[in-house]
């Protein structure tokens, strides 16, 4: 058995740890970094880029058939759905191989197996039958989060399906039940509806979309309803039986039960950290409800484990993994980084239409008490997006009364997952209401809908 001694040891390679692993390695740390499955994790891999690639397959799709609205033309369009996971799984490939290019180009020393504590700076890897220990001063758990399997309701691949099937079907489902409505559960909607699936969509929460601003996943409800799609909130899937079309499932709100069959479900309800088998108890590494407990430099309560991503909480969000990644490895390289705030962190749903918002939604602020000014400005005033076909969405940004600062901004409409940038560099900078409105928008672009909106939250907005 051999025996390794590095700076810093990363436990998983998606967007948290092989970030992680190159900032420590460009802080001249000697680096090393453990994964069990695919390089890059399964945000990489079964997550957020092969999801994107099929919702452009079904966005060009969806294009194709409204051709006529753009002068052209464009007969028995159809599609290959084969053809469209062979695309997604392709890009996944290509980008996994650019992290074993990024690994190895920053010298760290990838190994390939299950990590397993031995002490807090001691691991095991187990790998075919062998076993290599390998010791750190520091170890980085980004071990990342699985989907949640709710009793009643377990995948089976056949009928029911989470993440990875859904990214791999052999058909496209007649008659769909999507049970969740977080990004996951309305971007698979969204893809299976856009390409003709009967799509229900059930959510527990009183509204689809639950940690968005109420107004934006209102509007989000109504285009997706427009789409073809039926939404069902405050509404739980109480148990599925098998039957000869598919399964049966119960579905109940406050009101009543009724009985649907479907021929596939896609559960959508939550993920779970990957904590098991680590031996995290045995080094004294707490652990509540899947996810391991840290402050906020992703400190464990014991001083040289950290930990990053999905496995430390939330918001599950591949762009919080990587900067709390770089947080780590620049402490670990001896520097004071600032810590990763989550108001500051965006969130992006890239459905038919894309959500994307940052900071404080209105009811946020109504219940922390704070005086505030809304400016909302619809996709309908915009030249660029009248131009491009995309006249449904709105903006919406929210201001502190009392200074001006930008405490939330919140879009639904055509690619405002790039747009929410702009907002989220402004609250980064503690940008106020003056700056923004005199910042030169270029024009025609949909980004000035985002200077409307701050000029409509103090009755000063041009197009409306």
């Amino acid at each position: 058995m051999t025996k390794k001694q590095f700076d810093m040891i990363v436990i998983g390679s998606g967007p948290g740890g092989y970030v992680s692993a190159i900032r420590g390695s460009q802080l001249g740390l000697n680096v090393a970094v453990i994964e069990r499955e695919d390089l890059g994790g399964i945000c990489l891999n079964w997550g957020c880029i092969p999801t994107k690639s099929i919702l452009r397959s079904a966005e060009v799709y969806h294009l194709m058939q409204r051709a006529s609205e753009f002068g052209l033309k464009a007969e028995k369009v159809d599609f290959d759905l084969s053809q469209i996971i062979k695309r997604s799984r392709s890009i996944a490939k290509q980008l996994s191989g650019g992290v074993t290019h990024l690994l190895r180009k920053n010298k760290v020393t990838v190994f390939n197996g299950d990590a397993e504590f031995k002490s807090k700076n001691e691991l095991m890897i187990k790998s075919e039958g062998n076993e290599t220990v390998i010791t750190a001063k520091n170890i980085v758990i980004a071990t990342g989060a699985r989907a949640r399997q709710v009793p009643g309701l377990e995948v089976d691949g056949k009928n029911v399906w989470a993440y990875r099937e859904a990214l791999q079907p052999s058909r496209v489902p007649k008659k769909l039940l999507v049970v969740g409505s977080g990004a996951i559960g309305i971007e698979f909607a969204s893809f299976f509806n856009s390409i003709g699936s009967d799509t229900t969509v059930v959510e527990m929460m009183d509204t689809i979309l639950p940690v968005e601003d109420k107004e934006i996943s209102a509007f989000a409800k109504k285009q997706f309803q427009k789409h073809g799609m039926t939404i069902l909130e405050g509404t739980q899937v109480k148990g599925i039986t098998k039957v000869k079309d598919g399964v049966e499932a119960t579905i109940v709100d406050s009101k009543s039960e009724t009985k649907a069959t479907f021929d596939t479900i896609i559960s959508a309800v939550g993920i779970v950290g990957n904590v098991e088998n680590l031996n995290l108890e045995q080094i004294g590494v707490k652990v509540e409800k899947s996810h391991i407990v840290v402050d906020e430099f992703c400190q464990t309560g014991v001083p040289s484990v950290y930990a990053i991503g999905d496995v430390a909480g939330p918001p599950w969000l591949a762009h919080k993994a990587s900067h709390e990644g770089v947080m780590v490895a620049e402490l670990i390289g001896g520097g004071k980084p600032h810590q990763v705030t989550s108001t500051l962190i965006p969130g992006c749903t890239y459905s038919m239409p894309q959500i994307a918002s940052v900071g404080l939604t209105e009811d946020e602020c109504k219940g922390s008490g704070i005086k505030y000014k809304v400016g909302r400005f619809p996709f309908i005033g915009n030249g660029k997006a009248i131009a491009l076909g995309e006249s449904e969405g709105m903006i919406k940004t929210i201001f502190d009364d009392k200074t001006g600062e930008l405490l939330g901004a919140h879009m639904v409409g055509s690619e405002v997952t790039e747009l929410i940038q702009g907002y989220v560099v402004g609250r980064q900078l503690e940008t106020t209401e003056a700056e923004l409105m005199d910042a030169v928008f270029p024009h025609p672009t949909l980004s000035e809908m985002m200077h409307e909106s701050v000029l409509g939250a103090y009755g000063r907005a041009i197009h409306i």
